[in-house]
């Protein structure tokens, strides 16, 4: 069982102590994930590749590491709201999705969130364009 470092929640700016702490195991920081209500996914972002495809060695700037995790196209389906394609009018085939799919958004859809230094984002049930089976390689376009 793996702890973490302490959370600093409270101190006094006149004089600094700690007033309270948590140490969370890696079980209790994956409990603390948002549960999505309604029509939403929370999905995670994947982690991006850190050396440039084809070229050998050649390791990417941070800078472009966060654009990359920022516009990136590819999520992973964590958890599905409890009303998730139920309108039957806008998904008469069923749903687009399931939990553990790779999924397909535009580059900015859904609200970006981090937990415990992950990337995550909480999208609309009709933002999913489409499902992959394994979604290394696929970038988006740049010009």
């Amino acid at each position: 069982m793996t702890t973490t470092p302490e959370i600093l929640f409270a101190t006094n700016p006149n004089n600094p102590v700690v007033i309270g702490s948590s140490q969370k195991t890696e079980e209790e920081k994956a409990s603390q994930l948002p549960k999505p209500s309604g029509y939403k996914i929370l999905c995670a972002i994947p982690e991006q590749e850190k050396e440039y495809e084809g070229e050998i060695g050649i390791i990417k700037a941070d800078e472009t590491m966060r654009y990359d995790e920022l516009l990136t196209t590819v999520l992973f389906v964590v958890a599905m709201g409890p009303d998730c394609y139920m309108d039957k009018a806008k998904f008469p085939t069923g749903p687009w999705c399931q939990k553990g799919d790779f999924v397909l958004t535009r580059p900015n859809a859904g609200s970006r969130l981090q937990i415990h230094g992950r990337e995550f984002r909480i999208i609309n049930d009709d933002s999913v364009e489409a499902v992959v089976e394994d979604p290394r390689g696929i970038k988006r376009k740049t010009y």
